[in-house]
């Protein structure tokens, strides 16, 4: 069964390749529980195949779809990433290493569906905030600003009378 993010390998000349895929929503739809539901992007593999293993370089270039994490409104995000994975061929297929799989030297097909998708997680920044305008300033929604600002506690809370207690047995001592 073909996948629509598969390589044909079976039957492969040693050599250089090349394969493009076009990820679009659709894409992270299959994916329940993904941070990101929408998104344009481009891969370009280009594979390397020698005698006992296959070199890939995955670029993937575009935008993605993602919640804000200060205002939680849903911004664009350019999204550029390059990586490498190895393909050996040997008695039964491993995938321990994130870098190297070894798959049986009868396979047919390599599905990259989900190197994909953990490539693009993994390009994604840690904190993620509407960027600065041409201003400098916030471009995050500013009713939530608001919000959010109404909630903010300013005063240092005084110290626990509790802790005094505790503090009176420990000079005791």
């Amino acid at each position: 069964m073909s996948g629509l993010f598969a390589i044909p390998i079976g039957g492969l000349k040693e050599g250089r390749y090349n394969y493009d895929f076009d990820i679009n929503s659709s894409f992270f739809g299959d994916f329940e529980e993904s941070e990101v539901h929408e998104g344009e992007l481009k891969v370009r593999v280009e594979m390397d195949k020698r005698s006992s293993l296959m070199e890939l370089n995955i670029r993937i270039n575009g935008v993605v779809n993602i919640s804000c994490d200060r205002c939680l409104d849903v911004f664009r995000h350019p999204l550029n990433c390059e990586n490498r994975l190895l393909v050996k061929f040997g008695k039964a297929h491993d995938d321990s290493d994130p870098d190297i799989i070894t798959i049986p030297p009868d396979e047919h097909e390599l599905d990259l569906k989900q190197y994909f998708y953990e490539y693009i997680l993994l390009a994604m920044p840690i904190q993620r905030v509407h960027p600065s305008g041409k201003d400098g300033k916030s471009t995050c929604d500013p009713l939530m600003i608001e919000k959010l600002k109404a909630h903010i506690v300013t005063e240092e809370p005084g110290p626990d009378p509790r802790w005094d207690e505790l503090k009176k047995l420990i000079s005791n001592n």
